[in-house]
């Protein structure tokens, strides 16, 4: 499916004003109100799944050009860090996104965009994190107990996951990597909470 032309407009726009060369647009459709996104450097092309929400849909191709113009984090924990969110905001603000709405929708997916917002002085951030912190407060704690005790961890597939034999819990990513690395067994525990 071909992107819509308010979102070429916006992609060719946003570029224009940056100095940089433009992505290619990759846009589809999916089922529900939320869009989601992913801009993918090396192959310059920024795709987004578009919901049935048209707000969403603007704030999820300008939260995805931010990353576009955003220089790549210099430490992998960092990826929606100051510097993006600073871009962000500032994309949000020039291209038509009320304060409030951004900040909603935003912070809906990355709760840490509201204690970047306040420190750049997105209007009403700081309520919109005190709020945030008073739902957390009032929410009861969690009680973690132990469902499966500590156990050294043997690998099997199960369909296309790597799990542990003993607890059947997908092991994937740094983890898998690190435990077919570990000269010697390595040991989890499985832990449940509940309200």
């Amino acid at each position: 499916m071909s992107a819509p032309s308010w979102a070429a407009e916006l992609v060719a726009s946003v570029c224009a004003d940056a100095g940089v060369a433009p992505p290619r647009l990759a846009w589809r459709r999916r089922a529900g109100e939320h869009s989601t996104g992913v801009t993918r450097r090396t192959e310059e092309v920024v795709s987004v799944r578009a919901g049935s929400d048209e707000l969403d849909q603007r704030l999820t191709l300008l939260h995805e050009l931010a990353h576009w113009l955003t220089p790549m984090p210099r430490r992998r924990g960092t990826h929606h860090g100051r510097a993006f969110y600073t871009t962000a905001f500032e994309l949000y603000r020039r291209h038509g996104l009320a304060a409030a709405d951004a900040l909603r929708l935003e912070s809906g997916r990355y709760r840490s965009s509201l204690r970047h917002a306040v420190a750049l002085g997105v209007p009403g951030a700081r309520a919109a994190l005190a709020e945030h912190r008073a739902r957390l407060r009032a929410q009861p704690r969690r009680r973690w107990r132990v469902l499966v005790p500590e156990h050294a961890v043997r690998l099997a597939r199960d369909g296309r996951w790597t799990v542990c034999v003993t607890c059947r819990q997908r092991i994937v990513g740094m983890n898998l990597a690190r435990i077919r690395r570990a000269r010697r067994a390595v040991r989890h525990v499985l832990m449940g909470s509940g309200a």
